[in-house]
């Protein structure tokens, strides 16, 4: 497994003790799939993709780092997973994985899910330290290849499953676990969700995938037409497109999520969509070690910091741009791009998909 400078580890460990000092309790236990990646390097801590607990749990003091291990998973978590400088304590498979000591409730200790440390472990994560940036930049040229070589190979009579089964195998071949693969075909277009059915594709498709590696999330989207786009369709790619800018050009360090979602949600109007256009689904926010973390609200006061990931994913009926982001000293830097994919600068000088005309 590849794994973080020492450096990243030593950060990580810093915010966590600051989160317990300032909440005064002693011990801190991780137990969220999202946070123990975070905190163990990118380990993979649990079995189910789905799955939102860890089969493990990190507790976290000022002498150091345990690892609760079940008897089942430890040999491979140690062999494979864990870094080298955390202690593990194992426990019986059938038993609970936190005893009396390490309960919620216990003097003393804090659980990730209180109150009092969700916020903090949020924030924690939030600012990307050099090795994380590393690996994210590493998953997101490698989950663009794998849209484009899925793209590659439909056609009109590919069915939505069929395209959703490539993707994910060119997910799986590069490592990367496939935790959302959406596809839709040309009479499922003005679906937001579109999870695949045994539809063809017919002349236009959307592929959407949220993918995982070392606990880091890349969400993207691309688009594909068997067909020459008409002027309506090119207009409507540019709309979208526009108001992606105008989320991104607001994502700047020192400034809420709620600032930044009023700026984005305004260009709507402007650029001839229905000004509640956003009420329909939700259009994206930080990114991470979860999909969105959190997804923006128009009343969230939660802080834009440098070195965070975003995936802003604006849409509209037949109409959607997304793709992650990493807020740079110069601004954004788009991490899902492979080079191959045809693209057409934005106002920023960001490379944005065009729609892949087959």
């Amino acid at each position: 497994m590849s794994r973080v400078p020492a450096p990243d580890r030593e950060a990580k460990r810093e915010r966590v003790l600051d989160l317990l000092r300032s909440s005064g309790h002693e011990r801190l236990v991780l137990t969220g799939v999202g946070t123990l990646a975070w905190y163990l390097d990118g380990a993979r801590p649990a079995v189910r993709l789905s799955a939102e607990r860890g089969v493990v749990a990190v507790v976290v003091d000022r002498d150091g780092d345990t690892v609760v291990v079940p008897a089942n998973e430890v040999d491979r978590l140690r062999a494979e997973e864990l870094p080298g400088d955390v202690a593990v304590r194992v426990t019986d498979w059938w038993a609970p994985l936190l005893g009396p000591d390490l309960a919620p409730g216990t003097p003393g200790v804090l659980h990730e899910d209180e109150a009092a440390a969700a916020e903090g472990l949020r924030a924690a994560r939030a600012s990307l330290l050099p090795g994380e940036r590393a690996r994210y930049r590493s998953l997101g040229r490698d989950t663009a290849e794998a849209l484009t070589a899925t793209a590659l190979t439909l056609q009109p009579a590919t069915s939505e499953r069929q395209a959703g089964a490539r993707v994910g195998a060119e997910l799986m071949a590069r490592g990367i676990d496939p935790v959302v693969v959406l596809v839709a075909g040309e009479e499922r277009l003005g679906f937001r969700h579109a999870l695949p059915t045994t539809g063809p594709l017919g002349r236009r498709a959307v592929l959407v995938v949220c993918a995982r590696r070392h606990g880091l999330i890349a969400n993207a989207t691309r688009w594909v037409s068997f067909v020459p786009l008409d002027p309506a369709g090119l207009e409507a790619v540019a709309r979208i497109r526009a108001v992606e800018t105008a989320f991104l050009s607001a994502t700047r360090p020192g400034r809420t999520l709620g600032e930044v979602f009023a700026d984005g949600v305004r260009a709507y109007g402007e650029h001839g969509f229905a000004p509640d256009e956003w009420t329909r689904h939700h259009q994206g926010g930080p990114t991470g070690y979860a999909g969105r973390d959190p997804v923006a609200t128009p009343d969230s006061a939660v802080p834009v910091v440098p070195w965070q990931a975003f995936a802003w994913n604006p849409s509209a009926p037949g109409a959607k741009t997304e793709d992650t982001v990493l807020l740079e000293p110069d601004g954004p830097a788009v991490l899902t791009a492979d080079g191959v994919w045809p693209t057409t600068p934005d106002d920023l000088g960001l490379p944005r998909p065009d729609v892949l005309v087959r």
